[in-house]
């Protein structure tokens, strides 16, 4: 009888901690979509120039990252190449 208590125990124990840290990641992810929540409303009451400025900025954000892309993907060739 106490092989089964001391599961039982053992696995109400593991779905209390399973349950925080679940609610961790809840309570995380709200704060998360809150904020943006927040960001968009204050883009939408931006001036049309701070507007511009903003698009520009994410404009230049995404070609960073595509030559960030395009240089790893050039190095994995040359190191393909190389290893043959």
């Amino acid at each position: 009888m106490g092989k089964i208590k001391n599961f039982f125990k053992k696995a109400f124990g593991d779905m209390k901690e399973s349950t925080k840290a679940q609610h961790e990641v809840d309570k995380a992810n709200f704060e998360a979509a809150r904020a943006e929540a927040k960001a968009t409303w204050e883009e939408a009451k931006m001036s049309p120039s701070g507007r511009q400025a903003l698009m520009q900025k994410e404009r230049d954000e995404q070609i960073a990252a595509a030559k960030e892309r395009t240089a790893a993907a050039n190095e994995r060739i040359e190191f393909a190449k190389k290893n043959k």
